[in-house]
């Protein structure tokens, strides 16, 4: 299993490691910073630079705890020593979303009482979708209207690898005790200062102030009590 070094530094933008596999264009790593889609998050792109070539990262997986490096091109083999530089500005764009969208989540879930049931992080606009019978409009223009002031208070944002007892010590994070298996010994827990804390394995910023402002473009009714909201930071 290779180190996901974006787990204690999410700022990390350029590493060294060593090729431990490669199967078809697909290459792991002893160690990476490059993000696996999942939990909403798309993939890192980047590169990958070793003995004088240059393999573009065209994709970033997760294959049974793996992080997998899907390439443009052949050449690499286990053994080779590459230099990791992921797409930066594409990364750094993602981190702002997915903390807005803790902070926009836990205003909702404190005010109304809903639970979010998915989110999807993206270059242009990102989605929330939440359980709640009663949709107002001009309630959610409140929690964002909230939201919004929190990220003006420059919170910071901090990473924690907890022990698994002592992470469900923290109130938010026991109802997933049921949901996590047994083999989950370490759990990383993404802090917003007197805010807010959850278990996370995304990436994040480290202050609120770096998010800007979240400006929703559209609601929907996505039936029963499914609803979902679309957004974009100014």
């Amino acid at each position: 299993m290779n180190k996901m070094l974006y787990m204690e530094d999410c700022y990390l933008k350029e590493f060294d490691a060593t090729v431990t596999s490669v199967e078809g264009s697909r290459v792991e790593l002893d160690q990476t910073a490059f993000y696996p889609e999942s939990g909403g998050q798309p993939a890192d792109f980047g590169w990958l630079s070793a003995n004088g070539a240059e393999y573009k990262v065209v994709n970033t997986i997760k294959d049974k705890g793996r992080v997998l490096h899907e390439l443009d091109k052949p050449g690499l083999n286990p053994g080779d020593k590459v230099h990791g530089k992921i797409d930066w500005d594409r990364r750094y764009i993602f981190m702002r979303y997915h903390t807005a969208c803790h902070v926009l989540s836990t205003i909702i879930h404190n005010t109304a009482g809903a639970e979010i049931t998915g989110n999807q992080i993206g270059l242009d606009q990102t989605r929330v979708d939440f359980s709640l019978k009663e949709f107002d409009r001009e309630h959610f223009n409140n929690y964002v209207i909230a939201a919004n002031r929190l990220l003006d208070d420059a919170r910071k944002v901090t990473l924690r690898m907890l022990p698994r007892e002592e992470a469900f010590q923290i109130p938010a994070l026991v109802k997933l005790r049921m949901m996590l298996p047994e083999s989950i010994k370490i759990i990383r827990i993404v802090d917003i200062d007197g805010f807010d804390q959850q278990a996370c394995a995304g990436t994040h910023v480290a202050n609120t102030k770096e998010i800007g402002h979240i400006k929703v473009i559209d609601m929907k009714n996505k039936g029963a009590d499914n609803r979902r909201a679309y957004f974009v930071l100014e």
